[in-house]
């Protein structure tokens, strides 16, 4: 028995006397850590998100719909956020990502903007729509992963005869913690072109650089275009460098500093041969997923989601997952890693 103990008697008294002392010192602002220091500093991550699927066909049609009920001009921007069942009301499919899928309809214009926030699309349906970014406007395909880094100024327009839909992700929690928030519109809905389309992959990704290229954080580069990218996954396969968690793997790349191709978001293209049997996996970064071709599932937890073309999931931050394919698949994957490795705290676990 502790001294206190044997001082007020009963251990429901001392009890109540800790309970006194937490009501008093609370007025002054203080809390015992000694009561949450469980909870604060676990021995494991223990994350609220849970694994979830957006299957395409099912939201595409609920995201057409809302074409009907708001324009392009009056949304701003004709999202539908993907909110994560562990999250609910919280605009998140992790604690630190934000995706939606937005719409843009033949002749629209989603006018000009800059944030503090990162943003990526991902180009799941439709053509030839174009996003501008910092003077240098691009034209999208199905697969292409165009960069929006913090702080440029960006603008979309689709002036096809189709509608246009792409995967936003956009670091906005992580930017929302540290309050830093801001935003700026501009009195224009479209800014002037100081660029020819391509010049950022011409100037930066061809393996030289411009002289006094500066080492920017985020890649220089605005669309990783995927008739680009998906011939180096055929390569990797053919030469046998196929991970046995991942498959056949590529990372986008900032090409001035080799790195991320930003600092909070880490984005990976894979191909996942026929027959794939992947081995488990598990990291803490919580990872959003995309099926960009092929069908097959991944087994997330004591759960197994089935996935198809278009459709988009999510792997929770340490719960482990093995993908599994019978025809040849490619998965998009995107998650705070960048950021986690700059910490120094991202770990994984195979």
């Amino acid at each position: 028995m502790t001294s206190a103990e044997q001082s007020v008697g009963p251990r429901h008294t001392i009890r109540r006397l800790r309970q006194d002392y937490y009501h008093r010192i609370a007025a002054y602002g203080l809390s015992p850590a000694w009561e949450r220091l469980r909870d604060l500093i676990g021995s494991e991550p223990k994350s609220q998100c849970m694994p979830a699927i957006w299957r395409f066909k099912e939201v595409k049609a609920l995201l057409m719909e809302s074409a009907e009920l708001i324009s392009a001009e009056e949304a701003e921007r004709r999202v539908l956020l993907l909110e994560n069942p562990g999250l609910p009301g919280e605009s998140r499919i992790t604690q630190t990502l934000l995706a939606g899928l937005q719409l843009i309809m033949p002749g629209e214009i989603a006018a000009g903007h800059r944030h503090t926030a990162s943003a990526v699309r991902f180009i799941l349906d439709g053509a030839n729509a174009y996003t501008t970014v910092e003077g240098e406007r691009t034209c999208m395909s199905p697969g292409d992963f165009i960069l929006t880094p913090n702080w440029s100024s960006h603008d979309h327009g689709n002036m096809t005869d189709e509608p246009m839909i792409w995967l936003d992700v956009l670091d906005v929690p992580m930017i929302n913690y540290f309050e830093t928030t801001f935003c700026e519109t501009f009195d224009c809905p479209t800014q002037p072109l100081a660029h020819q389309d391509g010049d950022s992959i011409a100037f930066f990704g061809s393996g030289v650089l411009p002289d006094g290229a500066a080492a920017l954080k985020s890649s220089p580069i605005i669309n990783y275009t995927y008739a680009r990218t998906r011939p180096v996954l055929e390569r990797l396969r053919a030469a046998g460098r196929i991970d046995r968690r991942h498959g056949a793997r590529v990372r986008y790349a900032n090409p001035v500093n080799g790195g991320w191709a930003m600092p909070t978001m880490g984005a990976q293209l894979a191909l996942l041969p026929a027959g794939f049997r992947g081995q488990d996996y598990r990291a803490t970064d919580g990872t959003v997923f995309v099926c960009v071709e092929g069908q097959g599932s991944t087994r997330l937890g004591d759960q197994d989601l089935e996935w198809s073309s278009g459709d988009i999931f999510v792997a929770p931050p340490w719960l482990g997952y093995a993908h599994a394919t019978d025809i040849e698949s490619v998965l998009f994957s995107i998650s705070d890693r960048p950021a986690q490795e700059a910490l120094g705290i991202w770990r994984e676990l195979s």
